[in-house]
């Protein structure tokens, strides 16, 4: 009978083989642990930027760009529509208040104001015939009621001596009688005769009041028809540069069409563009600074535009104090924009750090200077310059500020 022989489970050349791969996965771990992988990461220290944790007074601002305008800007418009038939200055020409810069042409205008001036001497013409009319009925009024107040004293004069005479029997009673009546008719007349005479007067002031105040209409309409052709001669409405003329002989413009603008020399202002995301945080009264020529200047903000566009907003800014020598309209400016007041804080540069980060967490360098490891931080307010350093840092720390990126989940920076 045949006995069964066992095999061995692990050969002496299979055993070598096992070790040998446990061992090559060994040396693999090894390398990958100090090469950095996942774990650590050797680097050059000249490839980066170490920075060091001060305490400063510290400021949070944001980069704005502005562009220079003058202060005040005024429009010019034609008010009338007309044939441009005359330029008396070029474009960019210093303007005084009044003087003139172009001259229209409006055939229709110009005939409306001869036809408004004849209306006028018609109409004056009309209470001058009018006036003398009722000057020469109150006249005859006049001479009428002299006539009447006569007959008066007379019938008066008649009667009273009637009178005397009736009573003493020297004449009828029917002669007593018909004095007596005709001086009552008289005294009639007399009464009629002032009523006429006030009536007259009266009608004639309703009418001297009626004729001044059409004259004076009239006048009105006469001088604002003056204005409106005198209106053909564009003139500076102020001191300042004219700037953005677009008039030339022989163009014809509509009404209300622009036909340049006047620019104020006294001052200038600084139209900045901001975030929408800081609109909750702009009002009157901030301040930024810009530097012209290696010397800082302050502006105020004077007027903030609420309407949002694309994304940004609008503000109005004006230096406080001295203003940059030679400065221009057009020029752009950056400005850094005070968010809050100044405060003592500890203080990190600004790097490319936060994007990988978002300043959670940051590469801080050991005391020997030869590893730099992952600590957890929490960042404040920032600048242009400087990120404020809530916790996880102190004073005389040293970090890594540059870009992260090619750092992947390293724990450890071995720096040589």
């Amino acid at each position: 009978m045949d006995v069964p022989i066992q095999k061995k489970k692990f050969s002496k050349p299979k055993i070598t083989m096992l070790i040998g791969g446990v061992a090559i996965i060994s040396l693999i771990i090894f390398v990958i642990s100090k090469t950095g992988g996942g774990s650590k990461l050797n680097v050059q220290k000249e490839r980066i930027a170490i920075n060091t944790v001060t305490k400063d007074i510290f400021q949070e601002n944001i980069p704005v760009n502005g562009i220079v305008l003058p202060i005040t800007t005024i429009y010019l418009d034609a008010l009338e529509g007309g044939r441009v038939e005359e330029k008396f200055v070029e474009d960019g020409a210093i303007m005084k208040k009044g003087e003139p810069i172009l001259r229209l042409s409006n055939t229709d205008l110009e005939l409306s104001l001869v036809n408004q001036e004849t209306s006028v001497y018609n109409l004056l013409t009309q209470m001058q015939i009018s006036q003398n009319a009722a000057r020469q009925n109150t006249i005859n009024k006049l001479n009428q009621f002299t006539d009447v107040e006569n007959n008066l004293i007379e019938a008066k004069r008649v009667y009273e001596l009637n009178k005397l005479l009736y009573e003493k029997d020297a004449i009828g009673r029917q002669d007593y009688e018909s004095s007596m009546n005709n001086f009552n008719y008289q005294k009639q007349r007399m009464q009629l005769a002032n009523e006429v005479l006030r009536q007259d007067s009266t009608s004639t002031k309703q009418e001297v009041s009626q004729a001044r105040s059409s004259y004076a209409r009239t006048q009105s309409a006469l001088e604002l028809m003056r204005r409106k052709v005198g209106d053909l001669v564009v003139r500076a409405p102020i001191d300042g540069q004219l700037t953005a003329l677009d008039a030339e002989i022989g163009q014809s413009k509509n009404k209300g069409e622009r036909l340049g603008q006047i620019d104020v020399l006294s001052g200038y202002k600084v139209r900045v563009d901001i975030d929408e995301h800081y609109i909750s945080r702009i009002y009157n009264g901030q301040k930024g600074l810009v530097t012209v020529n290696d010397k800082a200047y302050v502006l105020i903000i004077k007027k903030v535009f609420t309407q949002v566009n694309n994304g940004r907003f609008q503000v109005d800014m004006q230096f406080d104090g001295d203003v940059p020598e030679g400065i221009r309209r057009g020029q752009n400016l950056q400005i850094k924009v005070a968010l809050s007041a100044e405060k003592e804080a500890f203080l990190i540069s600004k790097g490319g750090f936060f994007q990988k980060t978002g300043g959670n967490w940051i590469f801080k360098v050991s005391e020997d200077g030869n590893t730099a490891y992952k600590v957890n931080i929490r960042l404040g307010s920032q600048n242009t310059e400087y990120y404020e350093v809530v916790e996880g840092l102190n004073i005389g720390d040293k970090v890594i500020t540059s870009s992260y990126d090619t750092y992947g989940d390293t724990e450890e920076l071995i720096l040589k």
